[in-house]
């Protein structure tokens, strides 16, 4: 298959909304990360996805939206916290888990009686939609296990051959996905986090958001992945990442004694001139939002790079932060050492 790279025109976001309507898929950007989408009505149109990526046919996808009247058929019902929710963060990178409607593929939900649906404010994403008329879902769109890209050309090495079209709208703003929140339930709960932030939603929601032990630790045997992004391990690139967790000082030594050939360090702004073995940097110590814009790119250059090891500094683990370290404990297949 012959993929095509097209910046964004009117006539690229029409061949977008035809290969939509028509069972194909199409790489575009969000918000969040570069995404696959098909029609999310349509199940062997949804399967494609699964095979682009390689992706576990029993990991749900998100359907993306662009105006509420479109939740109509795609879920049964539209709980009070969700219009609250909405009123507040969408459009932009919210997920929320609603129960299922009867329109949904049963493949889109991985056979789950509910659907995570995002109404993103990208406004590439949001062209297609209205010219399809296609609610599509949309995993992000890496090879599974790999950090996902944020720009068109990152996207063309995974999936070049496997879709007909990539739409280049630039860098995605956010660099991870969105945050995931199941609404149904006694108390909201966080499934995946994001840039939208626990405390963020409890101060909207005016009562407690639960997080998902699955967000920071691995799902147990047998257990549901009831939201894209809580397999095991995951946005990994080719070297062995490991989280050292402690000061800088005992970071440093750490990697003094374990350096050799292919060994790198993943750490902080200003940090890498101090270290003693080759180190990029992922964001500004103790800033979420620079560090998740920054996560994706870095771990993909660090494959192009070479690396066979990397000792990753460890972030926050509260608001954006959270989401930075959900991500990085899956790129490290949660192998994190106290220093």
């Amino acid at each position: 298959m012959n993929t095509q790279v097209l910046p964004v025109n009117e006539e690229s976001i029409a061949l977008a909304a035809k290969l939509l309507q028509q069972g194909e898929l199409v790489a575009l950007p969000t918000e969040t990360v570069y995404g696959i989408a098909a029609d999310a009505r349509n199940g062997e149109a949804v399967k494609k996805i699964f095979e682009a990526k390689g992706r576990p046919q029993d990991n749900p996808l998100i359907v993306h939206i662009c105006g509420m009247e479109m939740l109509h058929g795609i879920v049964s019902e539209v709980p009070e916290r969700a219009k609250k929710l909405a009123a507040a963060f969408w459009p932009g990178p919210l997920t929320m888990v609603m129960p299922r409607g009867p329109e949904v593929s049963e493949v889109t939900c991985a056979g789950l009686d509910t659907v995570g649906v995002r109404m993103p404010s990208h406004p590439v994403v949001q062209a297609v939609i209205k010219a399809s008329g296609v609610a599509f879902a949309a995993p992000s769109a890496n090879l599974s296990g790999k950090p996902s890209p944020t720009n068109a050309q990152d996207t063309f090495v995974y999936m070049d051959g496997r879709l007909p079209l990539i739409l280049d709208g630039g860098e995605s703003a956010v660099g991870v996905e969105s945050t995931v929140v199941a609404v149904t339930g006694e108390h909201p709960m966080i499934l995946r986090p994001g840039y939208v932030t626990k405390e963020q939603m409890e101060a909207v929601l005016g009562e407690e958001v639960l997080v998902n032990h699955a967000i920071l630790e691995k799902l147990k045997d047998g257990e549901v992945a009831r939201s894209p992004g809580m397999k095991y391990k995951h946005y990994a690139p080719k070297a062995d990442v490991t989280i050292l967790k402690g000061s800088f000082d005992a970071y440093r030594d750490y990697i003094a004694a374990h350096a050799g050939d292919g060994v790198w360090a993943l750490c902080f702004d200003g940090e890498e001139a101090q270290l003693p073995v080759p180190a990029i940097s992922y964001g500004k110590e103790g800033d979420g939002i620079s560090e998740a814009h920054n996560l994706f790119t870095v771990l993909r250059e660090l494959d192009r790079k070479g690396a066979k090891t990397v000792y990753a500094r460890c972030p926050l683990s509260d608001g954006v932060s959270m989401a930075v370290y959900n991500r990085l404990i899956r790129a490290a297949a949660f192998r994190v050492v106290e220093v």
